[in-house]
């Protein structure tokens, strides 16, 4: 192929899409950037990705135009693919491949990242899955934008009320992220019903905030939700593994996850385990800038259900009575 690509090939959404340096850190993985980032690739970029994807070590080793030919594109498009993935260029994507690589060999000398197979046995699953887990979590903190993040605590934190959006797997998200900030008395609600959704984002105004929950950034009814809640003045935030999927066109704040899906689904568990990464680091900072209201509303909610729990401690004991005195 030339150096000079079709314009179908420079970019299937018809222009070449910036780099994502505002969502991902420059010291973050760059695997873990391209994973999130390789929807909104171009074509032929993509197959770039792919080539990393699917050797990274030996991509540290090669030349660019051994790329490109692995690739059938051409040195500028692996350039180009370079700055779409915030990297410099294709010496320095070498070197954060190879140090990637060894920081992975270093965490696990064992190959538990794969897919679950009908073949494993127990302890094989509960290795696989809880290293999914782990990994989902270490790498969305990783690449977690801080400044992005404390933007967000900063709205929610000063909101007069917080509205949560999340279907299927994600609603449950939603609803703990709802809890989380209820207990510690800031006005909130989570919707999972679309008709619901909807006509809660129509309500909503400025000094509200409307957070939509996805994985794939492509739920329509999140999307539609939050579009409605920011035409009604409500500051947007969107939830989402991929930072350039459709979710993110309607959201005035982007928090991005890092999880691996997999043809068994164990990935889907970990995209769950990501997302409530990123929720409880948003609860806290919530939290942390109402400190004093935020203990004392949790001594009253924890006083509240107090007397529907059974009088054992959690290490089988009774609890003593009289208060323990």
């Amino acid at each position: 192929m030339s150096t000079s690509e079709s314009g179908a090939e420079q970019d299937s959404a018809g222009q070449e899409q910036p780099a994502e340096s505002a969502a991902h850190d420059k010291d973050s993985s760059p695997l873990v950037r391209i994973r999130s980032l390789l929807p909104g690739l171009a074509r032929a970029e993509q197959r770039v990705a792919k080539v990393v994807l699917d050797d990274p070590s030996a991509v540290a080793r090669r030349s660019i135009t051994e790329v490109a030919l692995a690739a059938n594109t051409s040195e500028t498009t692996v350039t180009r693919f370079c700055k779409a993935i915030g990297v410099g260029g294709y010496p320095q994507l070498r070197i954060a491949l190879a140090a990637d690589t060894a920081r992975s060999e270093a965490r696990s000398s064992r190959d538990l990242g794969g897919d679950i197979s009908p073949d494993d046995d127990l302890p094989a699953v509960v290795s696989k899955v809880s290293f999914a887990d782990a990994r989902a979590v270490e790498e969305t903190a990783e690449q977690l934008d801080i400044a992005e993040l404390d933007e967000v605590i900063d709205v929610v934190a000063a909101a007069g009320r917080v509205d949560v959006y999340g279907v299927g797997a994600s609603a449950f998200v939603a609803a703990d992220l709802q809890q989380k900030l209820h207990r510690i008395g800031r006005i909130s609600f989570a919707w999972s019903d679309t008709h619901i959704m909807l006509t809660s984002a129509a309500v909503l105004g400025a000094g509200d905030v409307a957070v939509g929950i996805s994985h794939t950034g492509a739920t329509t009814d999140t999307i539609e939700a939050l579009r409605v809640a920011r035409e009604h003045g409500a500051t947007t935030v969107a939830v989402t593994n991929f930072p350039r999927s459709p979710i993110t066109e309607v959201a005035d704040h982007v928090l991005t996850t890092a999880a691996r899906e997999t043809t068994f689904r164990s990935g889907a568990t970990a995209s769950r385990i990501a997302q409530l990464t990123v929720i409880d680091c948003l609860f806290i900072g919530v939290a942390q800038r109402h400190m004093d209201a935020s203990v004392s509303a949790l001594d009253a909610t924890r006083d509240a259900v107090g007397g529907h729990r059974l009088g054992v401690r959690p290490d089988g004991r009774r609890r003593p009575r009289d208060g323990g005195k």
